[in-house]
């Protein structure tokens, strides 16, 4: 070998230590050390130790997983269509217990969860209708997001969604928003509360805020607000509000001071918040503007979880939201096993706190 030869040698970057190596090295077959690395079949302890001992002496990290995927035709990952970007996705408690449900149903095939938020498929970064997913859950799905859904069927893979528009072809897990504020609506009419005003979820992809009109619930797309909206017209036919546009605390105090910043005469005696932390808002709102809770101002949500900071017992209803992530997981397994789940609907329950009371005389 000449001295240019032997420099690049050298200088050659090792190449990546196999499986068989490792078989070698331990004096096993390949079959018996690929079983010592899955944690799986008739390997015995000692056995298992000396291919791992193996495997760290060669640097073998253990099997490719782009290798594993090709072999079985599935990557392994559940992709998850979320309604918003992550950062601000991770600040609603209701989305992080749903996902957790999520995870830990498909956890028991193996199968990990990557978060995709909804935006443009045409941004050219990966999108839902490309990573390299087994099945999809749309999580909150958007009513103009047929593009997206068309771009998955076409991929021919599993999709599961949990409360969006009703579809014959998709798997739903629903919820019941419209009776759930309809027991609302029931138990602040019986308390004499004829002003009641609602602080509302996105209406639209683009979050909008402001004043609920006709012409905004007419381009509404976000299938949970629509439901939660006609629970209240059920028993409040005229009911009007303020988008507030994302569940969270200070989105519902902004909302609120919009409503309850006028003339005595003019200011709700109740508002319909359509999540707690929407509630949580309007709490704070209220105390901003020296209004006495349940006196002065009725308030009430929706979901049943605890709030972070909140020290009032809040009247709202209470939903499943890790339930809601598990049943869409398991319909995940069973598609994903050739089998057709059955469809899955969750009933609500009221929850009495100490935030509502009679209507001020």
């Amino acid at each position: 070998m000449n001295r240019q030869s032997a420099a690049s040698a050298e200088h050659r970057p090792e190449s990546r230590p196999t499986l068989a190596a490792v078989a070698a090295r331990a004096g096993v077959s390949p079959s018996t050390a690929s079983l010592a690395f899955s944690g799986h079949g008739p390997v015995s302890d000692d056995t298992r130790a000396k291919v791992l001992a193996a495997a760290a002496e060669l640097g073998y990290g253990g099997p490719d997983p782009l290798a594993q995927s090709l072999r079985r035709g599935r990557s392994g990952i559940v992709g998850a269509l979320i309604p918003a970007r992550i950062g601000v996705s991770f600040r609603d408690p209701v989305l992080i217990q749903t996902l957790d449900g999520l995870a830990e149903e498909i956890s028991a095939i193996g199968a990990g969860l990557l978060l995709l938020p909804d935006h443009d498929p045409g941004s050219g970064s990966v999108s839902v209708t490309t990573a390299p997913v087994d099945a999809v859950v749309l999580v909150g799905c958007n009513a103009d997001a047929l593009g997206t859904l068309e771009a998955l069927r076409r991929r021919n893979i599993p999709i599961v969604q949990i409360e969006g528009p009703l579809d014959a072809d998709v798997h739903t897990v629903s919820v019941d928003n419209r009776g759930g504020v309809r027991l609302l609506a029931e138990h602040l009419r019986k308390l004499g509360h004829a002003r009641v005003a609602l602080v509302t979820l996105a209406l639209d992809r683009a979050r909008t805020v402001g004043l609920l009109t006709a012409e905004r619930e007419a381009g509404a797309t976000v299938t949970t607000t629509l439901e939660r909206i006609a629970g209240a017209r059920d028993v409040y036919p005229g009911i009007g509000g303020w988008i507030a546009g994302a569940s969270r605390s200070d989105a519902g105090r902004k909302a609120a001071l919009a409503l309850l910043d006028v003339p005595a005469v003019d200011r709700p005696t109740a508002i319909l918040a359509q999540s707690d932390l929407l509630a949580a808002g309007v709490l704070a709102a209220a105390d901003e503007l020296g209004l006495r809770v349940p006196e002065d101002l009725s308030v009430v949500g929706f979901d049943g979880i605890r709030v972070d900071g909140l020290e009032r017992s809040l009247t709202t209803v209470w939903q499943p939201s890790q339930g809601k992530g598990a049943a869409a997981g398991r319909a995940i397994v069973e598609l994903l096993a050739g089998r057709s789940p059955e469809p899955v609907s969750f009933d609500v329950r009221f929850q009495p706190g100490d935030t509502t009371g009679p209507a001020p005389a």
